[in-house]
């Protein structure tokens, strides 16, 4: 007489150690893939697809241990290409192994020896396990391949830069071209100053209507204006800040040589040197936003909330005289037009007004959008930044902005406004003035002592 085991070899007959059967085998397919095979099936392809398990496992502990105590080193792998193109590869792999497996599991269940009332049950059960584990794991492979793609196309490949007395100054340039100018204009300009270490962040403003700008010497448009851009005169209608970028760009690109191969334009060096000359700052990496698709990038992100204090018109003319509708006041949550309407309006308001709200959006944006909110909405996300980004940082430095980034969010920003409330007349700058109160800003705060 021959002794049945109730998995490998169950008694047909039977239709409750069946059904039982059936439960067992696919959870276990659930927990432990490959052990349904191993018990009651092939163990070639049980003891293979336990391995794969395992091996998936192992690698996502030794990742969660590995976050939490040298978080860098998992943004750096996060943000590599090759990486995510070889993550998605091995999320296809799995996810064919699992479909594979589970349809082995379910041959090996025998729905038909199972209770009448259960077969729906586990079939369905089956169908959504598979739905979930292999579609999610597609999914997740084609993210994986989208963020190779978007980081790849964006960002260059080049060796970082070192901090400059333990700082990042990031140049930020909000491009506004239109049908009524020659070329992009950088209507917005700002610098991201970063402590290394801690993370502090100091937004520092300027005024699209600085004069006088003074370049360092090292750089090729100090020959050309030695007392300053406008000084005595310029290539273009208007001598002030914005206009660096247009004149070098359409005038005289051949002063920036190397700038196109290194992954920037001539227009955005000479902006780089500028803004150098005007705060005293060593410019490392600059991120050129257009602002026209700005509004994609927020509509992408599901929008951004703002506290508007004062209502803003939206222009219905070119002239900005006729009032088509209002933003606010108070608390308004904005889709892309409405934030970029809010952030470039200029019916009866300033340029100093602008640069205000600007940098409010700035800020909302930066404690708003968190990595789950961006992952939920990454294939828009990436699909609108890639057209709206522009920038010079490093692949290889972007792990390490990653976790840099992390702890700018949690730490209060710095304002730095270069406008006459600051006591900076635009017209006249003194430029000794703005580098002392410069440095003043961003200088490191002290621990104190006991």
């Amino acid at each position: 007489m021959t002794t049945l085991n109730p998995v490998r070899n169950p008694d047909l007959r039977d239709t409750g150690v069946m059904t039982k059967r059936a439960w067992i085998l696919l959870l276990l397919n659930f927990l432990i893939p490959g052990s349904p095979q191993l018990i009651a099936g092939s163990r070639k392809l049980g003891r293979f697809g336990v391995s794969t398990t395992f091996i998936l496992w192992a690698v996502l502990i030794l990742t969660v241990i590995t976050y939490f105590v040298w978080p860098t080193v998992i943004f750096t792998i996060a943000s590599t290409p090759f990486a995510l193109w070889g993550l998605a590869l091995v999320l296809v792999f799995f996810a064919v192994l699992w479909l594979v497996l589970t349809v082995d599991t379910l041959r090996l269940v025998r729905l038909v020896r199972a209770s009448r009332g259960s077969r729906g049950v586990l079939a369905a059960v089956t169908v959504l396990a598979m739905v979930g584990v292999s579609g999610g794991a597609g999914y997740a492979a084609y993210l994986a391949g989208t963020a190779g793609g978007f980081i790849s196309g964006t960002f260059i490949s080049a060796p970082p830069e070192p901090p400059v007395d333990g700082r990042y100054n990031i140049m930020l340039l909000g491009g506004d071209a239109g049908v009524d100018r020659a070329g992009l204009r950088p209507d917005s300009v700002t610098v991201v100053s970063i402590d290394a270490e801690t993370g502090a962040a100091t937004l520092i403003g300027l005024p699209r209507n600085l004069s006088n700008v003074p370049f360092p010497e090292s750089s090729p448009l100090h020959a050309k204006y030695p007392d300053g851009y406008g000084v005595n005169g310029c290539a273009v209608d208007v001598c002030m800040l914005n206009s660096i970028y247009t004149e070098v760009e359409l005038k005289s690109p051949e002063m920036y040589p190397d700038a196109i191969a290194n992954g920037s334009e001539p227009g955005i060096e000479a902006m780089r040197d500028a803004v150098s000359g005007a705060t005293g700052l060593t410019i490392q990496y600059y991120g050129l936003i257009d602002m026209a698709g700005f509004s994609q990038l927020i509509d992408a992100l599901g929008g951004v909330t703002i506290n508007v204090p004062n209502a803003i018109p939206i222009h219905a003319d070119a002239t900005f005289t006729t009032v088509l509708e209002y933003i606010g006041p108070g608390v308004v949550h904005m889709d892309g037009y409405h934030a970029l309407w809010y952030a470039r309006s200029r019916h009866d308001t300033s340029d100093y007004d602008r640069m205000q709200r600007q940098r409010q959006l700035q800020e909302a944006i930066l404690a708003q959008f968190n990595p789950a909110n961006v992952l939920s909405k990454f294939q828009d996300v990436a699909a609108a930044g890639a057209q709206v980004v522009k920038t010079d940082i490093p692949q290889s430095t972007l792990g390490y902005f990653v976790n840099l980034a992390g702890k700018t969010k949690e730490l209060p920003l710095t304002d730095v406004e270069l406008t006459p409330a600051d006591q900076i007349d635009p017209d006249d700058p003194d430029y000794g003035y703005i580098h002392e109160i410069v440095a003043a800003a961003v200088a490191p705060i002290e621990a104190p002592t006991d």
